[in-house]
């Protein structure tokens, strides 16, 4: 059976809840307004695309690509990444509430999150180094076994990293902040 290839196509306020996104290539496409919410992806694969204001909240992303992906205002609640195709993963995400999904064991160097949502997201395992949190609140993140190296936490807030168990080594932290390095030691900050 042969896989559709779609590029350079606009898709605006439909749902493919129901009706489901055809299998196949997507490049260079733009989602405006639609909604994915508990549907399935499997198969799909996303190069180049720009997601706005979408909704993929419990959306199943088994064996699903995504390369060189823009998301802003999205909502992607309770979204499993790491059961993506992982080759050539990166996504970018802005102004996108990503409560409660998980990233675990994946290589995030190549993703960005700003201005986002990340309440109880697992980031555990997970290979973070370089990257960029801007202004994004983590509060009840998972960070176990992560590589944060080099990960700059300067303009964001709420997040909990003991780093006994995770490698920080040049990490970026305002002094507002510390105390999610410290916390775990149940200390006063004044």
């Amino acid at each position: 059976m042969e896989r559709a290839f779609t590029e350079d196509q606009t898709f605006q306020n439909q749902s493919f809840t129901e009706n489901i996104l055809e299998r196949g290539d997507y490049e260079n496409c733009t989602f405006q307004n639609c909604i994915f919410s508990n549907s399935t992806l499997t198969l799909v694969s996303f190069m180049d695309c720009q997601f706005l204001n979408c909704d993929f909240s419990l959306v199943s992303v088994k064996n699903t690509s995504f390369r060189d992906v823009s998301m802003k205002g999205c909502k992607l609640l309770g979204v499993r990444f790491e059961d993506c195709n992982t080759f050539g993963f990166a996504i970018n995400f802005e102004n996108c509430q990503l409560n409660l999904s998980s990233f675990y064991k994946l290589s995030l160097k190549n993703s960005k999150f700003k201005d986002c949502s990340l309440e109880e997201v697992d980031f555990g395992e997970t290979n973070l180094s370089g990257m960029i949190f801007n202004n994004c609140n983590l509060i009840g993140a998972k960070f176990d076994q992560t590589n944060l190296e080099k990960v700059d936490f300067r303009s964001s807030y709420n997040f909990s990293i003991d780093p006994e168990k995770n490698k920080i080594k040049r990490a970026k932290f305002s002094a507002s902040t510390l105390s999610g390095l410290l916390e775990k030691y149940n200390i006063e900050i004044e």
